[in-house]
């Protein structure tokens, strides 16, 4: 591997260029959208259960923070333009500004993040890709928690319990999920450019 691949995309594809790169956004995109489709709703939440956290880890890393926020940015665009690519098939200026719109915003920062620690190598290995799969889930829900609390006008009891309490489980889960996958996905790359 060379060392100036800093992310997976960098390592399996070191040259990009516009079509590349705009091939990748469109992918990241529609894969975003697919995951923000498995959605169960929460009983007395205004937020479902979502893929969509699980693609903001695994876009973020491994394209890095440019190209990660890049495509989480034209993702949020289209939502808003009128694609339904948010959950449920929703779309609309209303899932910005609403009660879910800080969940947005924070998966749109949690890409940076997330390309920055990639930088450092942290998502090639398991004990420190679940700590920074943990750090991308920590900056989504600060986001979506201090916006749903100041969107609803509910006690923090509330805010917790209904926007962070229902999804514990599941984000554990998702974290283990990339956590897991993408050191075992750079011992594959790194052997075969041995």
């Amino acid at each position: 591997m060379s060392l100036t691949a800093t992310s997976l995309r960098t390592s399996l594809i070191p040259r990009s260029t516009a079509l590349s790169n705009a091939v990748l956004v469109v992918s990241g995109v529609l894969g975003l959208a697919a995951l923000a489709q498995i959605a169960i709703p929460v009983p007395g939440s205004p937020v479902p259960v979502t893929g969509q956290t699980l693609g903001v880890l695994i876009l973020g890393t491994t394209y890095g923070s440019t190209l990660g926020f890049t495509t989480f940015a034209v993702y949020i665009l289209a939502g808003i333009a009128g694609a339904p690519v948010f959950a449920d098939g929703h779309h609309g200026l209303e899932r910005l500004v609403g009660a879910t719109g800080g969940y947005l915003v924070g998966m749109l920062i949690a890409t940076i993040i997330l390309g920055q620690l990639a930088r450092f190598r942290l998502d090639q290995k398991f004990l420190t890709a679940l700590p920074s799969m943990l750090i991308g889930i920590i900056t989504i829900f600060s986001f979506g928690l201090v916006w749903l609390h100041q969107s609803m006008g509910k006690s923090w009891e509330w805010t917790i319990k209904n926007g962070l309490t229902p999804f514990i489980v599941g984000e554990v889960l998702k974290i283990a999920i990339a956590g897991t996958s993408l050191p075992k996905v750079w011992q594959i790359v790194n052997r075969k450019n041995s």
